[in-house]
């Protein structure tokens, strides 16, 4: 009896995958890494509906971090 084939790939194929892939893409996989958990940290504000704690309020600051456009005075 045969047991039945769970992966189809050895640990010399993944190697040489990782490798091929790591000289692909090495340089890009940290910006990339960085993104998604900035996209996971933004899904899990806007499930909580944190919208209005995510802009900073300075000291004395009356607008609550929200920037007014100028007043046009023409």
């Amino acid at each position: 009896m045969y047991a039945p084939i769970a992966f189809p790939f050895g640990p010399l194929e993944m190697t040489i995958v990782l490798v091929v892939v790591m000289l692909l893409f090495g340089n890009r996989i940290p910006g990339m890494a960085r993104s998604l958990g900035q996209g996971i940290v933004e899904f899990r504000k806007g499930l909580k509906g944190d919208s209005d704690k995510d802009t900073k309020q300075l000291p004395g600051d009356q607008s609550g971090g929200q920037i007014n456009p100028p007043e046009n005075k023409d």
